[in-house]
């Protein structure tokens, strides 16, 4: 399309750029052009320029503006994104069907639509899915140069964790055998053992190691991960004194399994226990219960008190790394 446009020297044409867009008559819906060191900047008004450079018509290419879905709903939705599915938690019916249009209809790269119809639940800690839009549920989400496959319907998985996930990976030598408990999909046992490490995964959701092992290949560390389906109380049973490090990503539960985590442990081994307890003081039930269970054969130091996020109205999503060192 052709347009007039202000010619500048590329070297003055930041100030001009600004100059033209302080008296709003740049041309937002084409594109700057380059062309033998110099800019072409477009305008919509060639009478009230601020600046005296001269004016050509000349042909540009068309700015592809973004359009979001709170520019179609006139409000910003909430939503999450997870690989090119996203998830809402509506429960009106008319309001999530208007946020899964406009999330279709809008330029992110979304392939379908995904209401909440219950809460986390089950030994599987899955929920249960209306699909709004589209036909997919399953995905690849990509984070900190790992991509895992997974179906929303079938696996528990929150992309919300990444940063906590990778505060934990960037502990992690290359020499260490780790034992993931509650393993999922692997965010935290493919990153891991991308880093050299030895890790042992395990779920006792049989689709979630199905992907598990999937993802393995998918980021090429099959070699170093025993992907497990099971009960990691009967599978650690075979690893007794193995772990240098152990995750212990089951909030709400994972107390149940300290008894195992301390037979999986080693000499000096490193536990990350998850947790979710109310805002006045999250970390007291989980260091109790650690000290309780374990204090008889480890001395227990906590190195760091965690709070990963907001989980609910006053309760918290916390961690504590623990270093146990055994008498």
């Amino acid at each position: 399309m052709e347009r007039p446009c202000v010619r500048v020297p590329r070297s003055a044409g930041e100030r001009v750029r600004q100059e033209l867009a302080d008296a709003d008559v740049i041309d937002t819906d084409a594109k700057i052009a380059v062309s033998d060191g110099w800019l072409y900047i477009p305008v919509t008004d060639t009478d009230n320029l601020p600046v005296a450079f001269p004016v050509e018509h000349r042909s540009v290419e068309p700015r592809n503006t973004q359009t979001l879905p709170g520019d179609i709903l006139g409000e910003a939705p909430s939503y999450e994104r997870l690989g090119d599915i996203a998830l809402v938690d509506e429960d009106d019916p008319d309001c999530a069907r208007r946020v899964a249009t406009a999330l279709m209809q809008s330029s992110l790269p979304i392939r379908s639509v995904l209401n909440a119809r219950s809460k986390v639940k089950g030994e599987h800690r899955i929920r249960e899915w209306e699909l709004l839009a589209g036909e997919e549920t399953e995905t690849v989400h990509r984070e900190y140069g790992v991509e895992l496959l997974l179906d929303v319907t079938k696996v528990y998985f929150s992309p919300r964790l990444a940063t906590e996930r990778r505060r934990v990976v960037e502990q992690v030598t290359p020499d260490e055998h780790v034992f993931d408990m509650f393993a999922g999909v692997g965010p935290f046992a493919i990153p891991i053992a991308k880093r050299g490490a030895e890790v042992v995964a395990v779920d006792l959701n049989e689709a979630a190691v199905a992907y598990l092992e999937k993802n393995a290949r998918r980021n090429e560390v099959a070699s170093r991960i025993a992907a497990i389906h099971g009960d990691v109380r009967d599978v650690g049973a075979e690893y007794a004194g193995w772990a240098d490090r152990i995750i212990m990503n089951l909030p709400h539960s994972a107390a149940q399994f300290l008894e195992t985590a301390g037979h999986i442990a080693g000499d000096d081994a490193i536990i990350h226990y998850y947790d979710i307890q109310p805002d006045g003081a999250p970390f007291s039930p989980g260091e109790q219960a650690i000290r309780a269970t374990l204090g008889s054969m480890y001395d227990i130091e906590i190195l760091e008190r965690k709070e990963v996020r907001s989980y609910a109205p006053h309760e918290v999503n916390i961690c504590l790394d623990v270093r146990l060192t055994a008498r």
